[in-house]
């Protein structure tokens, strides 16, 4: 078993976000200022990565901003030590910079693999082994790898980004042993979001005929930055966010056959809008897109019941003990 070590209240934190610049890692880096957390933003993007920083200095914040690609180790490494030499280390990494491309497996071209895979996998490759040497020199903290429902199971039409996926898992999994087995004061986090209503869709390379949508039930981001959020003050193994990523899980596990059937039928049309691509996407350059939330268009889950449960087991479970001693004295009562 691993030594017990206690992580700093998120106050109290560096906190180092790479993804930074959209979707989850901005609502992360956001709430994370909010909660007084002192903030490393990293990604591609300039001008909104900037633009991020002076607008969370000037609201009493503290904000560095680093343009880096994570699919460079050399850009990882100029990151953290501009983290140090700011603010004198890091307690948190956070690794969320991602993409995807939507098509055949078959129709998409080698160049393009490569580079969702340099992204996804050997970006969180080259920051989990530069966190650790600098987290173990601030005497322990956290590391959160943001993986995907898709770690444990594949979808079509975004097969490279569910192997992406699956890598990042087997990757974090076995590196957590090895810290552990170690009694390295690191704790390693894997977070597992479903679909999340973030411009993930239209960052993504597409070759299908049709502009790319998410399959519901879709989350919010505040839900998967609350999540991470939560796991740089708590050590958890890993999270899954989203009730929908829960049974997607389940089923390929229970049922895979059954589940492939369902998927076939189901979900390559099912991630397609009637209309036609229009837009740039970043596999292999910036979006300069500072935004949160995608364009999807049906409803977007403000909250998971499920992923509150999970993170919070204690409070569940004496909520729900109370509510059945509450409906014991009641039948009770009737019963006199």
């Amino acid at each position: 078993m691993p030594t017990r070590f206690r992580l700093k209240p998120l106050g109290e934190q560096v906190v180092l976000i790479t993804g930074a610049s959209s979707g989850i890692g901005l609502t992360t880096a956001r709430m994370a200022a909010r909660r007084g957390a002192r903030v490393v933003l990293v990604a591609r993007s300039e001008a909104p990565l900037r633009q991020l920083e002076e607008e969370i200095n000037d609201a009493g914040g503290q904000a560095l901003a680093v343009v880096a690609d994570v699919g460079n180790e050399d850009d990882v490494r100029r990151a953290a030590e501009a983290a140090v030499t700011r603010f004198g280390g890091i307690d948190s990494w956070i690794n969320d910079a991602g993409i995807s491309i939507y098509g055949k497996l078959t129709q998409i071209p080698p160049d393009e693999h490569h580079r969702l895979f340099q992204t996804n996998f050997w970006g969180v490759v080259h920051g989990s082994l530069v966190a650790v040497g600098y987290l173990k020199g601030r005497g322990g903290g956290a590391l959160i790898n943001v993986g995907s429902t898709l770690s444990d199971r594949a979808i079509p039409i975004q097969g490279m980004y569910s192997a992406s996926k699956h890598a990042v898992k087997g990757f974090t999994d076995a590196l957590r042993m090895e810290l552990e087995a170690d009694n390295a004061p690191i704790s390693v986090t894997l977070i597992k979001p479903g679909s999340i209503n973030t411009p993930f869709p239209r960052h993504a390379k597409n070759h299908m005929g049709a502009e790319a949508t998410l399959p519901p039930p879709v989350y919010a981001p505040d839900v998967v930055a609350d999540a991470i959020l939560h796991c740089c003050e708590n050590a958890q193994r890993d999270v899954l966010v989203g009730g929908g990523g829960k049974a997607i899980s389940s089923m390929g596990t229970i049922a895979p056959r059954l589940t492939d059937y369902f998927m076939e039928k189901t979900l390559i049309r099912g991630q397609q809008k009637d209309a036609p691509p229009a837009r740039r996407d970043a596999l292999f350059g910036p979006s300069n897109d500072l935004s949160e939330r995608g364009d999807y268009d049906g409803h977007t889950r403000e909250t998971s019941t499920y992923t509150r449960a999970a993170l919070h087991p204690l409070i569940t479970g004496g909520i729900l003990l109370a509510a059945g001693v509450a409906a014991a004295a009641l039948f009770s009562s009737r019963d006199d």
